[in-house]
């Protein structure tokens, strides 16, 4: 019951009725280490520790199991309390007269490399025997070499590998892999690649991970055709490339303009039901739209659509933006339908669209966007407010952008130099100089005048008015009152 309770609160309640007023009951190990995961995992400590000294109390009748310590450690890991976690880990054999296991070990020293405290690596595990009874094992010791490596300190990271077998523990193919990351991290590929053969010499296979590994390395030195080869053998020798694997390839090609290979890799991903990261998707995107390919870019995302990856305003922002690039406006707008179905869009995807609309003089479905942006209680910002000023600008309605300034400014919205720039050439192009003062009285009335658009005011007006002068003192003397 309280496993399967999603409020935090009911399912502490649950205990602690249970554990008080239920006839006959009394709390098991399994119920404590149900509630004291659910706490940790929400990050309430103070429960979690509560619950801990509790647990302490009755642990002479209560056995104590790895999992519930395994689970405070982890989580106090992932809040970036490596220190309590240390704690959690001594206060084992302390105050529960439990023997910690190595698994629980191992479990403290991932924290501190996932936390950056890679000195607590060497420390603990240097006196884990004495100290706490435990014999490390092979794992714990390629945490060891994976902080090391971490450091950049490879040199120690192979001392440590090379004193592996001397205490009764031969180096696995996690350790190869470690040790030639390590290398890689460097920039060393000639010692990277003499890892990597000693792994097949010493019997072991290299699996998705390792390949992956030299791959980022040529990669990095922009050596795309290295990195093929290492795919193409991984592929022949029978190991399926990972999530990790298509992600390095398909960013290096991006990276390349070979926007070709990054399609037909991320159509492969998708077929080994792989999902992409947004991110790696913006970039194929990208580079498909720089390669005049905005059709097979829109293909991708609706394929993407068909395979279950959800809607992503990134992704959309970033097909609508090259849609509009190539004057496709009521095309994104169909898009952005389709869309909007499923999800709210982002203020950036608003942004993207409006610009892109108001850019090809499609002020109507500009203004239609920016209603359902509000209604929507999305927040129109300086960027929206810009791109309308600009768009009225560039068809001649000059008073309209006027009036959008009078808007942004009742609306908490502070305009910035673009703003201001883009209505007095816009002004002062259509010989309204007269307007000019007025959007100059608006800024100093709104108190809300950064130091750029100060510049602009002092340079661009009052330095080319005849009356510049009088211009500045109507300035200051507004700016005072």
């Amino acid at each position: 019951m309280i496993t399967h309770q999603e409020n935090l609160d009911l399912a502490f309640q649950i205990f602690d009725y249970a554990g008080k007023y239920h006839p006959g009951f009394s709390h098991t190990y399994d119920t404590y280490h149900s509630i004291i995961d659910k706490l940790s995992r929400a990050r309430a400590f103070d429960g979690v520790e509560s619950l801990l000294s509790q647990l302490s109390r009755n642990s002479s009748h209560i056995k104590c199991g790895d999992d519930v310590f395994i689970s405070v450690i982890r989580n106090y890991g992932l809040a970036g309390r490596p220190r309590l976690a240390l704690k959690t880990f001594t206060r084992i054999k302390e105050e529960f007269s439990m023997q910690p296991s190595v698994k629980l070990l191992n479990t403290l020293l991932n924290v501190f490399v996932q936390n950056k405290r890679y000195d607590l690596v060497g420390s603990t595990l240097k006196n884990c025997k004495d100290k706490y009874g435990v014999l490390p094992n092979v794992f714990s010791f390629n945490i060891l070499i994976k902080a090391l490596c971490k450091k950049n300190d490879v040199e120690n990271a192979l001392k440590v590998f090379d004193e592996m077998p001397t205490m009764g523990m031969i180096p696995n193919l996690v350790t190869y892999t470690t040790i030639l990351g390590g290398f890689v991290s460097l920039g060393d590929l000639v010692n990277a690649e003499k890892v990597f053969s000693e792994i097949s010499d010493k019997g072991w296979l290299p699996d998705a991970t390792t390949y992956t590994v030299l791959m980022v390395g040529y990669c990095k030195q922009g050596r795309l055709g290295d990195a093929i080869k290492v795919m193409d053998n991984m592929e022949y020798n029978g190991v399926e490339p990972n999530e990790v694997t298509y992600g390095v390839m398909i960013d290096a090609y991006c990276k390349e303009k070979k926007s070709g290979e990054a399609r037909n890799l991320i159509d492969d991903m998708l077929d080994k039901k792989f999902l992409p990261s947004s991110t790696l998707c913006c970039k194929v995107i990208d580079v498909l739209c720089e390669d005049g390919k905005v059709e097979n870019a829109c293909h991708l995302w609706k394929r993407m659509l068909e395979k279950n990856c959800l809607p992503d305003n990134a992704i959309m922002s970033t097909l609508i933006h090259w849609l509009c690039k190539e004057g496709k406006v009521w095309e994104a707008r169909k898009l952005f339908d389709e869309f909007e179905q499923g999800t709210i869009p982002s203020l950036m995807t608003y942004n993207t669209l409006i610009a892109g609309m108001c850019e090809r003089g499609e002020l109507n479905e500009a203004g239609r966007l920016w209603d359902d942006m509000v209604e929507k209680r999305c927040r129109p910002n300086a960027f929206t407010y810009n791109m309308l000023i600009k768009g009225f600008m560039k068809a001649g309605i000059v008073k309209e952008g006027v009036r959008i300034l009078e808007e942004m400014l009742d609306n908490g919205c502070l305009p910035n130099k673009s703003t201001y720039t883009l209505l007095i050439e816009g002004l002062q192009e259509s010989g309204m100089e007269g307007d000019v003062d007025k959007v100059m009285s608006m800024a100093m009335a709104s108190r809300e005048v950064d130091a750029d658009s100060w510049d602009l005011f002092l340079h661009k007006i009052v330095g080319n008015l005849d009356c510049g002068t009088g211009a500045l003192d109507r300035l200051l003397m507004e700016s005072a009152t």
